[in-house]
């Protein structure tokens, strides 16, 4: 061993699982077991997301932080960040600290050491850049025996499972609350990314499809529509701002609307508005911010009033053709303008919008998949309509491929795949479905793939 190690080799060495796998205890002699080490974070936080450890208190699910030494943990202030609180294990080479490591929320974190259970000297260390992700999955060495058309067998049935589930939790909505609100909340639980899909939920809980459509009831113009559904969505979820007074003459326009907003929601009948705490703006791209989506809905439900959110988006999947119907959904979800939101700052963020598209085509095509078409094959169960629910399968299992994202990266390294196999939207579903049911809850008993 060397006291020249980075972290960064460290942390390979932890995504490679090159140490002893079993006899492992922490630094306060508990035994442990290393189910699932997580993967790689490229966000805030711990470096690997969704760990999975078995202890003597049964499994634990969380974070996994690695430092060289101990001491890092309070060098770096992780002690006093919020978004460590997840950590289950502090993964280091040697423990060094004489103080424990304690969360923000004053929990205490095991230490494992690695210096005693490095089975490979560090001369003799390949090159760990090309190495699989986890080298000790068994999973990775039965993928690499089956064949292409084995594996995408497997991976569309995965993809499968995840659309019925989703279309089963929209099938218990849909038994609890009016089908236009059911979906609608689905929608803006998507609109909200991972980040921002639980306040975006609370929100829609707290401020109804039916208080919304009937707002445009009647001839108003589109304009006032926006104003009046804008104010609600804004004002309630905490995040209307106040207009700035030293603005450039170029951008009197935002303060005009934010003017009309803000006098708007003062004047009206409201319910008690969210805090701004409760979303996460931290780190959030503009473009992708809860502001800016949460105006891209104000625009769906105008483009849809007509006939309503709900007649009109299961209209988009009864009307799609089969050979191109990605295309229609995507045209039906796509919010592009050339008002107001088009403008160049984003609410007086300071921060610069690149293009008028306030929801764009890939997130567009990514809730068709995952809203959209398992709510209309629910729904399509509950109303007995059943070619309305074989044309929405049909239609996923024919929708091309979406952006990639990080589960689905880690999965096809994790598994050994070549990337031309993850051709469908079904089977990156059906990575991300495994990764969920199977590998962060410790069940590699249950895989197919765990079997020799």
């Amino acid at each position: 061993m060397t006291n020249n190690l980075k972290e960064s080799q460290l942390i390979k060495i932890w995504q490679h699982q090159l140490l002893a796998s079993t006899g492992l205890l922490t630094e306060g002699g508990e035994p442990i077991e290393i189910i699932y080490p997580g993967r790689p974070n490229d966000d805030q936080g711990a470096d690997f997301r969704d760990a999975v450890l078995a202890t003597s208190r049964g499994l634990i699910k969380g974070d996994i932080e690695v430092h060289v030494k101990s001491s890092g943990w309070r060098e770096h202030r992780h002690h006093q960040d919020v978004v460590y609180n997840r950590v289950i294990l502090h993964v280091v080479m040697w423990h060094n600290a004489k103080t424990a490591t304690n969360l923000q929320n004053g929990r205490e974190v095991p230490i494992l050491a690695l210096d005693k259970y490095i089975r490979t000297p560090i001369d003799q260390w390949p090159n760990l850049a090309s190495l699989p992700t986890i080298l000790n999955l068994p999973c990775l060495t039965v993928a690499q025996r089956l064949t292409t058309d084995i594996m995408a067998v497997f991976l569309d049935r995965a993809g499968e499972e995840r659309f019925s589930a989703k279309a089963g939790r929209f099938r218990a909505d849909l038994a609890l609350m009016e089908s236009g609100q059911a979906l609608y909340q689905g929608l803006m639980g998507a609109l909200g990314y991972s980040k921002n899909k639980l306040p975006m939920l609370t929100l829609a809980r707290q401020l109804p499809l039916q208080i919304l459509e009937s707002m445009t009831q009647g001839e108003i113009s589109d304009e006032e529509c926006l104003v009046r559904q804008q104010a609600r969505l804004l004002g309630t979820a905490g995040l209307l701002p106040s207009p700035c007074q030293d603005r450039l003459q170029e951008d009197r326009l935002e303060d005009q609307w934010l003017d009309k907003l803000a006098r708007r929601w003062t004047a009206s009948q409201h319910t008690e508005a969210m805090s701004p705490n409760d979303w996460h703006l931290f780190k959030i791209r503009p473009n992708n911010s809860p502001l800016r989506r949460l105006v891209a809905m104000s625009y769906l439900l105008l483009r849809h009033r007509r006939k309503g959110l709900l007649a009109e988006l299961v209209s988009l999947v009864k009307e799609a053709p089969l050979s191109r119907g990605d295309r229609s959904l995507a045209e039906g979800l796509l919010v592009t303008t050339n008002g107001y939101c088009a403008s160049h700052f984003d609410f007086g963020s300071g921060g610069r919008i690149s293009s008028p598209t306030l929801l764009g085509r890939e997130r567009a095509a990514d809730i068709s998949v995952n809203v959209l078409l398992p709510f209309t094959f629910a729904w399509s169960q509950f109303t007995a309509q059943p070619a309305l629910g074989r044309k929405a399968v049909d239609l996923y299992c024919r929708h091309p491929r979406l952006a990639v994202n990080s589960v689905e990266k880690h999965m096809v390294e994790q598994l050994g795949l070549s990337r031309c196999l993850v051709n469908s939207a079904r089977r990156q579903q059906g990575l991300i479905h495994i990764y969920n049911t199977l590998c962060t809850q410790g069940r590699c008993d249950c895989c197919s793939l765990s079997q020799p």
